[in-house]
């Protein structure tokens, strides 16, 4: 199945998770050589820290009371994929790839 329309085209110009994504990009862009630092020499395969931020933000904010439930939300809701930074094809993780539950993605 192909897809003609963006993400950036499915989120209506006026939501309020534009003006905290440009927020959280801001911020992430400061802490990533920190992130990079952190990560550089680890073998463990996880996701980025960045994307862990976003989600917790997206978690706190839509009250989504479990992890496994807000990785279902990332697979499907499109709002919320163009949040964290998935493509509209890319493949979600599964909730074993949080922190306090990794044992490897």
């Amino acid at each position: 199945m192909f897809s003609y329309v963006s993400l950036e085209q499915c989120v209506p110009q006026d939501h309020p998770l534009r003006v905290v994504r440009k927020l959280t990009d801001a911020a992430l862009r400061t802490l990533s050589p920190e992130f990079d630092a952190l990560y550089a020499d680890s073998r463990h395969l996880s996701i980025s820290p960045e994307y862990i931020l976003r989600e917790v933000l997206l978690q706190m904010f839509y009250s989504v009371r479990s992890e496994r439930l807000l990785v279902e939300q990332i697979d499907y809701n499109l709002l919320f994929r163009w949040f964290v930074g998935l493509g509209m094809d890319d493949a979600a993780w599964t909730v074993r790839c949080f922190p306090r539950t990794a044992t490897g993605c």
